[in-house]
């Protein structure tokens, strides 16, 4: 059974069916192996699938070569229905286009024009993924909702609070992008592949004959067919009648000296070696980016490297909001080694963080996510 709805037309129930878990299936190998592990452990199962974006707008974009993975896509939705198929649950498309664009698409292309470089896999985890999906499962009537997401959910019983740890694949740990979930939100959600590797996946999935068992991974974001980010956000605001043409600007250095000029702010992020429109006898990387004044500030690797960032929108998970300085490790970026440093609360749910040592490109509209050994005690955005 396969249906597409919108997920505010369907009235809330009052009772949900015991043990039935809803699955967040996006037509990939890790969330079709969600769903058959489950069955195998003799849960009945429903599957929900998202539908973020309309791949025939920006048609501009779209090219002659063959397309990127990426998830999320038309055949990503036909995947999942063949692995419910295949599995024999019912199975739903749920139409989240215009939450997706609203709280993912449209601020991604903003942050990006503000100078920033935002991170569009947590605002889709936060605002779109677990909200609505939550809702929708509880509408269908299941009692939980389970994802592909490498990250693990346990119950503290000394604090009574649901903890986010990093999960057991290092590699493929997910952590990093879901710091922004509630507790709320973590009491009714299961990360069946937590504790398993990516090869452990892939052979569960050829276990269960999964149409999708050999399927590679998604790479780009789904909204960018191409991976080029600055040709989406230039056709994007086409569409929407903003004009980029006048968005030249100096390149400068520390000093203030113009050595170079620019396209627009949108083009450049924290620590860009390539790309930077002009030759240097030595390599420079971009250390700053002012869109008030429209400038793009350049300059040799160790100026990249500093101690302190605030940042805002803290959200604790596995702990009570602290009242004074505490110690964890701080990661920055997805691929960044977890640093020491200690994180100082300040007024309105923002924070000073404090290296030991100095981190190369902190960066802007990214997260900084702080743990304690695997344990994700909050997270929130890089000012």
């Amino acid at each position: 059974m396969t249906t597409t709805t919108q997920f505010d037309t369907l009235p809330e129930r009052a009772e949900t069916q015991r043990g039935l878990v809803a699955v967040a299936m996006s037509g990939g190998v890790d969330s079709s192996a969600v769903a058959a592990l489950l069955q195998q452990q003799g849960r009945a199962v429903v599957g929900l699938t998202m539908q973020l974006w309309n791949q025939r707008r920006l048609p501009e974009l779209q090219g002659d070569g063959p397309a990127q993975h990426r998830c999320c896509s038309l055949d990503d939705v036909y995947d999942a229905k063949a692995v419910a198929q295949h599995l024999n649950f019912p199975h739903y498309v749920v139409n989240f286009e215009e939450q997706f664009e609203e709280r993912v698409v449209r601020p991604f292309v903003d942050q990006y024009l503000a100078g920033r470089t935002p991170v569009a896999c947590t605002n889709c985890n936060t605002d779109v993924k677990f909200e609505p999906l939550l809702r929708m499962a509880r509408q269908i009537g299941a009692e939980r909702l389970a994802t592909g997401h490498y990250a693990r959910i346990r119950r503290n019983d000394v604090t009574s609070r649901w903890e986010l740890l990093r999960a057991r694949d290092e590699t493929k740990d997910q952590s990093y992008f879901l710091w922004g979930l509630s507790q709320e939100q973590l009491s009714r959600s299961d990360f069946p592949l937590g504790e398993l590797t990516k090869e452990e996946v892939r052979a569960l999935a050829r276990r269960a004959n999964l149409p999708v068992a050999e399927k590679p991974e998604s790479m780009e974001l789904c909204f960018v067919p191409t991976g080029n980010y600055v040709q989406f956000i230039q056709a994007y605001s086409r569409e929407r009648g903003i004009s980029l043409q006048n968005s030249e600007g100096e390149i400068v250095n520390e000093n203030g000296d113009v050595v170079g000029r620019h396209d627009g702010v949108h083009n450049f992020t924290i620590g860009q070696r390539k790309g930077l429109g002009f030759a240097a006898g030595k390599p420079l990387y971009v250390l700053s980016i002012d869109p008030e004044k429209n400038r793009v500030v350049v300059g040799e690797d160790d100026v990249l490297r500093k101690t302190v960032c605030e940042v805002e929108g803290v959200n604790w998970i596995s702990r009570d909001q602290p009242s004074g300085i505490i110690r964890a490790f701080a990661k920055i970026r997805h691929k960044h080694e977890p640093a020491p440093a200690i994180i100082e609360p300040l007024a309105a749910a923002t924070a000073r963080v404090t290296f030991d040592a100095p981190q190369r490109a902190i960066t802007p509209g990214q997260a900084a996510v702080f743990y304690d050994g695997d344990i994700v005690l909050g997270g929130a955005w890089i000012c």
